[in-house]
C-alpha cells in the first residue's frame, strides 16, 4: 500500500481561511513577539475569532 504523507487539502483551506479571518479582525501588526503569537493563535482558532473571542497574547518584557 502506498500512503502519501503530507498536508491535506482541508488543512490548507482551513489555514487560508484562518489567515483571512485573522487579518480582517485586526491581527495584522507584527512588531513584537506578542503580536506574532496572537496572529498564529488567531489563524489556528479562527472559528473563535468569528464568534468574537479576543485571542491577543501579552508576553511582556523578558528579563
Amino acid at each position: 500500500m502506498n500512503r502519501r504523507r503530507g498536508v491535506s487539502l482541508f488543512f490548507l483551506i482551513y489555514l487560508a481561511i484562518g489567515v483571512v479571518v485573522a487579518l480582517t479582525n485586526g491581527y495584522n501588526t507584527f512588531t513584537n513577539v506578542s503580536e506574532i503569537l496572537s496572529f498564529i493563535i488567531a489563524v489556528l482558532l479562527w472559528p473563535a475569532v468569528i464568534f468574537g473571542a479576543d485571542l491577543r497574547v501579552n508576553v511582556g518584557a523578558l528579563h
